[in-house]
């Protein structure tokens, strides 16, 4: 590995800090992310990625994806960047919330339950 590939870019360790944020000060931790429908994380974080892609098309239509799962209090966009950045750490998110279900069942079928 090169030195250039020891250090992390900008954008990984922003998603990173930014789940952790979601974490400490949002409170979406593990159990509360684990207790959403499935799915709902992963709308949330397209809805980040298409606001910030859109965000002209999304005053017209209220302000918000249609598909936002979430109340408008949670809905919190910002600037092109710092959205792709929410809606990376979301779907972090989403992936730990599939692999510990997937880790759950594992688990379940390995002691016969």
């Amino acid at each position: 590995m090169s030195r250039a590939d020891e250090t992390m870019p900008a954008a990984w360790t922003d998603v990173l800090a930014e789940r952790r944020r979601q974490v400490s000060e949002e409170w979406w931790t593990p159990q509360h992310d684990d207790a959403q429908p499935d799915g709902y994380i992963a709308l949330a974080a397209a809805a980040y990625a298409y606001g910030s892609q859109f965000p002209e098309q999304l005053r017209q239509a209220g302000g918000r994806p249609g598909w936002w799962p979430w109340a408008l209090k949670w809905w919190k966009p910002t600037d092109r960047r710092r959205d792709l950045v929410k809606a990376g750490a979301l779907i972090l998110a989403e992936i730990e919330r599939l692999d510990r279900a997937s880790a759950l069942i594992t688990q379940e079928v390995e002691h016969g339950r």
